[in-house]
């Protein structure tokens, strides 16, 4: 709660990657708020005051996954809602002629944005949710010290410096310092 309210603020991009994070997690403990209260929550070195308004947040995450069935996969409506805005201003950047660095940043990420797009077999809705899964798929072949080739490595980087430049601009739009 505490860390996705700063990185929401900071960066919408790394928001949603440790949103599906907390998605993953919560899942990985089986949606037991015990489990999660007893192995997470109480690791904060937080007074008890926030460690439960942070357990609540749990909660109230584990009972929308319910909610939505999304116990085993998928992502909550609300995070969802977020790709979904950032497609959307995706589509604006792409035809302000004030954005040709992320026109060109767009154009170079392309190639590898069509090759998620085709690996996930209709299961996106989107060219920027095809990137947050990429993006996803890399974090976690990082976190399990997996070989990732060369290949993969620079499809992504261009990939990931759009989203950086996407998520950076969604933040100046926001605080009405862009330009369109």
């Amino acid at each position: 709660m505490i860390i996705a309210r700063q990185k929401k603020r900071e960066s919408i991009a790394e928001y949603i990657l440790y949103m599906w994070q907390i998605e993953d997690l919560i899942r990985a403990y089986g949606l037991d708020i015990k489990e999660i209260d007893k192995n997470i929550v109480q690791r904060f070195e937080q007074p008890d005051s926030v460690k439960k308004e942070i357990k609540n947040w749990y909660e109230g995450l584990i009972d929308f996954m319910k909610e939505e069935q999304k116990t085993k996969s998928g992502h909550l409506q609300f995070v969802q809602n977020t790709v979904n805005d950032l497609y959307e201003f995706h589509l604006v950047l792409l035809k302000s002629p004030e954005q040709l660095d992320y026109i060109d940043l767009y154009n170079k990420a392309k190639s590898g944005i069509v090759e998620l797009m085709n690996k996930s077999k209709g299961t996106v809705e989107n060219e920027i949710e095809a990137c947050f899964n990429g993006l996803y798929g890399l974090l976690m072949l990082r976190l399990q010290q997996k070989t990732i080739s060369p290949d993969t490595i620079s499809a992504l980087s261009s990939v990931s410096q759009l989203i950086g430049l996407l998520s950076k601009n969604y933040k100046l739009d926001e605080e009405g310092k862009l330009e369109l």
